[in-house]
């Protein structure tokens, strides 16, 4: 019956109108509409299991055994509903969930009940949610689950979820009240946090509790239950690294779907305790100290900078909602206590940049690679990186100990040894970008955070950073000076970042003369060099960049003006040239280059965010179609397409006798490149005439 309705509808749009727009509006209205009538009008022939129905003593197992089971349930089949719920079968289905099935069966025949029977718990239908939901009995047995010892089997913790944390949204108030009185909830969470099922728990309590009231008091009682100190506690190195790895995960989610509720719910004046106890200075410290305890392992390092990362975000890259004017969805203030935590550890972040956790040599297609970067090195960049775009006025604080430290120096070493690296070498670019094309507002060092005596190298400083540190006088003498001022004088003249560039390019010009392979840094450098260049020209700190390359040595100074002149503006023209076309360089936005927040750091979050907003208050109220969708502001709209004007064909015979212009393509020898130009070109800009491309022009070229 419905693919005849389906035939009937799209044989009716046909004849209704010949314009494929027309068409295709109808068949969504009507076909979906269609769809949904068929299930909520019970338009299905009768099936089997009817059959079934009829008998006195059918049982569970045979009802579960007919394939449209779950379809005749989501049809609420009146029936089969009253059978269904009864306590003797509502008690064996939670059982089946809930408990190991006997071994000795094929796994995919030893979970089909199970399967089953968690597909009609979760059906959304309003008995089933009203009769699990109201009998505590049946709560407490579906509780149970978590009582069992670990390892829990991850299947069946996936069904113990999926079915909790739909009665989280539809039976919140009683389940809410029932989790409350068990002391020992949260404490048997984390006990079993090494399974990733438990993870989502954890989130449907934050995020899917309705009304505002009923979710503050839930925060509060879960934040009365110390959950984002004990969460801290597993990132630690003696624990197991899948638990590290959850409880970092969970905690990270914890930031952003706080956060992002926190500006959807303006009317809430209270803030989320949750957030407020992991944004404060002790909680950050406890999971800094937890890091750097007893042996250093990459897990632990790795698990506790993903929750900093989270923490110092300061925009969000939309997945799918509405974007700013720069392409984000919100944007944050970074908490001056987190930077406030994290500056007197600066030190131990250096001292893993020299010497990070031992692994072993790597076979890559280019050889044996005897020390990789590793991943700790590469969340230390990331880390850094994050630091320089914070937005805080602890920020000035960060910035010296950063110039003291030489952190900066360091991370250009490490981009020139990695050639191939790619993920590190994004990374020092955004560092440099950040520096040398600060946010609009300047972050002024702080009078009394630095005094007049000097500072002495900390105890666990190598000897090479004793000499590359940057004087405190000197930094004393900057105290009127922005933080950024600070960081730009320590990149040009500490780092030498002009000279890096050039002797880098030049090694890599003999490297290609001789027919070596094109060092892998070089995008990355290019677009460097293009920042500098365009900040030179203008930006909020473009006198003191011209002043410190006027600084420079007369030999570098020559080479740099040639470099800039000839080599990059040739290198950007090459790579701002259309594949097919005329050969002009591609215009880009100036828009791109004023925004202080580089697009590069949106891809790095777009997996995790897809991963977040699955976990939205209204995911299961989203997920299909409603009947509201179809009232009649559908009819609206497909009234306002279907008086959209469309162009009538042009019904003009054409003349095949008119005379028409031939062009004829070049002959043979004559030079023809699809890199010719148009006879005719508009003027060229300044910039153009350069080469100079922008900051964003290369984002193609970056391998």
């Amino acid at each position: 019956l419905r693919h005849f309705c389906h035939r009937r509808v799209s044989v009716c749009i046909f004849l209704i109108s010949s314009h494929s727009l027309l068409m295709q509006v109808h068949v969504r209205v009507y076909a979906t509409v269609t769809s949904v009538m068929f299930w909520k009008f019970d338009l299905h022939t009768s099936s089997h299991l009817e059959a079934l129905l009829d008998k006195e003593d059918v049982t569970l197992a045979e009802l579960m055994d007919e394939e449209d089971v779950l379809q005749e349930c989501k049809a609420q089949n009146r029936r089969l509903l009253v059978l269904l719920c009864q306590d003797q079968s509502m008690q064996e289905l939670v059982r089946l969930i809930t408990t190991e099935p006997p071994t000795g069966v094929e796994e995919t025949k030893r979970f089909k009940y199970p399967n089953i029977a968690c597909e009609l718990l979760t059906s959304d239908v309003g008995v089933i949610n009203d009769k699990l939901g109201n009998e505590e009995p049946l709560l407490e047995s579906l509780y149970a689950f978590l009582e069992q010892p670990s390892p829990l089997n991850p299947l069946l913790a996936s069904f113990f979820s999926k079915t909790i944390g739909n009665l989280i949204t539809r039976k919140t108030e009683q389940v809410i009240s029932f989790l409350q009185k068990k002391d020992g909830f949260l404490s048997l969470v984390l006990k079993h946090i090494d399974t990733s099922a438990m993870m989502d728990v954890l989130l449907r309590l934050i995020s899917c509790v309705e009304p505002p009231p009923l979710r503050l008091e839930t925060l509060t009682w879960l934040n009365e239950q110390k959950l984002a100190q004990r969460l801290i506690e597993l990132i630690h190195p003696e624990r197991d690294e899948e638990r590290q790895s959850n409880a970092s995960q969970t905690l990270c989610d914890i930031i952003r779907l706080s956060r992002d509720q926190a500006s959807q719910l303006q009317e809430i004046s209270q803030p989320d305790p949750l957030l407020t106890v992991l944004e404060s200075q002790e909680c950050v410290e406890q999971l800094l100290q937890n890091m750097f305890s007893g042996e250093r392992t990459e897990s632990c390092i790795v698990n506790g900078i993903q929750v900093l990362l989270t923490l110092l975000e300061i925009r969000r890259p939309v997945v799918d909602g509405v974007m700013d004017a720069q392409g984000f969805e919100r944007s944050y203030t970074v908490n001056s206590s987190i930077l406030l935590a994290i500056q007197p550890h600066l030190i131990h972040f250096h001292q893993l940049l020299l010497e990070p956790p031992k692994r072993e040599p790597m076979l890559t297609t280019l050889g044996v690679l005897e020390e990789p970067l590793g991943n700790t090195r590469l969340h230390v960049a990331r880390l850094v990186a994050s630091l320089l775009y914070t937005s805080s006025a602890s920020h000035a604080v960060v910035a010296q100990e950063l110039c003291r430290l030489n952190t900066l120096n360091l991370l250009l070493d490490l981009f020139f040894k990695y050639t191939w690296n790619n993920f590190l070498h994004l990374q020092v670019e955004l560092c440099v970008a950040a520096i040398v094309r600060p946010c609009a507002h300047e972050m002024r060092l702080q009078p009394g955070l630095v005094t007049q005596e000097k500072v002495k190298p900390h105890p666990d400083a190598a000897p090479e950073q004793e000499l590359n540190e940057t004087p405190t006088s000197e930094l004393s003498d900057r105290s009127e000076n922005s933080a950024h001022n600070l960081m730009v004088t320590h990149l040009f003249q500490h780092c030498q970042l002009v000279q890096r560039i050039l002797e880098a390019w030049e090694g890599n010009d003999k490297i290609q003369s001789d027919r070596g392979m094109r060092r892998g840094y070089m995008g990355h450098l290019t677009r460097i060099a293009n920042t500098v260049v365009h900040n030179l020209e203008k930006g909020p700190v473009h006198t003191q960049i011209s002043s410190l390359i006027a600084g420079l040595p007369e030999d570098y100074r020559g080479r740099w003006e040639t470099f800039v002149d000839q080599t990059l503006s040739e290198t950007n023209r090459k790579n701002t040239i259309d594949l097919v076309g005329t050969g002009n360089p591609r215009p880009s936005s100036e828009d791109d280059m004023e925004s202080p927040f580089p697009k590069e750091l949106t891809i790095q979050q777009a997996f995790s965010d897809y991963q977040i907003q699955q976990m939205t208050a209204n995911f299961v109220d989203q997920f299909g179609f409603n009947d509201e969708e179809f009232t009649d502001h559908d009819d609206t709209v497909f009234e306002a397409c279907s008086k959209e004007r469309i162009q009538p064909f042009d019904d003009e015979e054409e003349d095949i006798w008119e005379e028409k212009e031939i062009n004829y393509a070049p002959a043979a020898g004559a030079g023809f490149s699809a890199w010719d130009a148009p006879v005719s070109q508009p003027a060229a800009t300044e910039a153009e005439e350069k080469g100079w491309a922008k900051f964003t022009d290369f984002q193609p070229f970056c391998w």
